[in-house]
This record gives structure tokens, C-alpha cells and sequence, in this order.
């Protein structure tokens, strides 16, 4: 049987964020405070976010994000906790899975 895994608030951290809406609600850089848009790249340090003036690089250690998961809710995540190359991070879902 093939199990199901959706993305939600618990397993956030270990699971693909590219495609999710975002929004930097806070950020060593105020300049970047309110930014908001859509995920469409990720590297170990930085998201690239499409947003109504075009893309965006973000550096994850330097912001909290509000992420809109596919069911509507809204989850805060400290960058800091997702700066992992994101095939890395991801492979943690697997891992405790099994």
C-alpha cells in the first residue's frame, strides 16, 4: 500500500516548499519585510520568490516566512531551521518514515 504524505505543519521542515506561497514577516533586512509571492527555486541558503515586480532572492537565515500550505493554513518558519540543501531536508521525511 503506498502511503500518502501532505504537507502540513508538523512536517513542514522535511518537505518541498517550492510552489507554496510566501511572505517574509520578519528580517535583518526591514527592506524585505512584507515581501510576498510565490516559491519557485530553493538552494541551501537562499529562495527565489516570484512576486508581482519578479524574482526575488531571499536568504533563509536572514528572514521568517509565513508559508501557505496547499490546505490554506499559515505556518511561521525561522529560515535558520530550513537552510539545508533542500534534497537533504527532504530525505529526513524518508528516513524517520521508515
Amino acid at each position: 500500500m503506498e502511503k500518502k504524505y501532505n504537507i502540513t505543519a508538523r512536517n513542514v521542515f522535511v518537505h518541498e516548499i517550492i510552489g507554496l506561497k510566501a511572505k517574509v514577516v520578519n528580517s535583518s533586512d526591514k527592506n524585505r519585510i512584507g515581501l510576498r509571492g510565490k516559491i519557485v527555486d530553493e538552494t541551501m541558503k537562499t529562495l527565489r520568490i516570484e512576486t508581482a515586480k519578479g524574482e526575488k532572492i531571499v536568504p533563509k537565515r536572514e528572514v521568517v516566512f509565513e508559508l501557505e500550505l496547499l490546505n490554506g493554513e499559515k505556518v511561521l518558519v525561522d529560515g535558520k531551521n530550513i537552510e539545508k540543501r533542500p534534497e537533504d531536508r527532504t530525505k529526513e521525511l524518508w528516513r524517520k518514515s521508515l
